[in-house]
């Protein structure tokens, strides 16, 4: 008898539970819709409760019309962040960039664009910093450079064919994060979707890094017989030279 009288007892505290989450929920429904209601209400023709259809529908379209009113706003607002990120990267202010970015990105955080900006300026501003011990609220040199790490994957994830952040991920990891190996797939995107030297001379550069020389060789020769310009083909030749002398002494 004792453990069918807890069983019931546990039942019923069960019930009341579900009884209380079922009416908080209810509480917070019918909240939010006189909320609503006392909003469209402000708007009706007699500043009171709509009485009619028509003052009903008058209400509801002035709410409609005030909604894309502040939609259309809020779009102008992250275009003009965007703006000021772009002037401020102009003028050589990457940290003041970043935060305008970080406003921008609020409003529209799918533009690709925007996250490929937070990839340069983080990577530009952790050039410049230091790695101070103990500076809370302070980002350090690899806290920026992992944000411009996040800021390009974003941005290539948004847009699988956008070269910028392709190439600007790949010289972060060849000649900033000191990985090599990682780049080698985004430059190879990249090329397969814009061929360009700068980018085989980071390949390149990746493929020796990680002594892959042959790979090296190779891609330098693809330069020699891609480029029209003569410093770039000397350069090309040069470091092939080199290569071929540390496979064959």
């Amino acid at each position: 008898m004792r453990v069918k009288k807890e069983v019931v007892v546990g039942i019923t505290i069960i019930t009341l539970i579900a009884s209380l989450s079922v009416g908080f929920l209810g509480y917070t429904r019918n909240k939010r819709r006189n909320t609503l209601a006392k909003q469209i209400a402000a708007l009706s023709p007699g500043n009171g409760p709509p009485e009619t259809i028509q003052e009903l529908r008058t209400a509801i379209n002035a709410y409609e019309a005030k909604i894309k009113q502040h939609i259309k706003d809020a779009a102008q607002t992250g275009v003009y962040w965007k703006i000021l990120a772009y002037r401020l990267q102009d003028k050589g202010l990457y940290g003041e960039a970043l935060e305008a970015l970080e406003r921008a990105i609020g409003y529209n955080p799918v533009d690709s664009a925007l996250h490929y900006m937070v990839g340069v300026s983080a990577g530009i501003v952790a050039k410049s910093s230091l790695n101070f011990e103990g500076s809370p609220g302070n980002l350090t040199r690899d806290n920026y450079f992992t944000l411009s790490e996040n800021g390009y994957l974003r941005a290539i994830s948004l847009d699988e064919r956008y070269v910028k952040p392709l190439y600007g991920l790949a010289v972060l990891y060849t000649f900033e994060m000191g990985r090599p190996r990682e780049a080698i797939p985004y430059l190879l995107r990249c090329l397969e979707i814009s061929p360009d030297v700068d980018t085989m001379f980071v390949l390149a550069r990746s493929y020796y890094m990680i002594e892959s020389y042959q790979e090296a060789v190779a891609v330098y020769e693809r330069i020699v017989e891609f480029t029209r310009d003569p410093d770039k083909r000397n350069e090309a030749q040069s470091n092939r030279q080199r290569i071929l002398d540390i496979i064959y002494g």
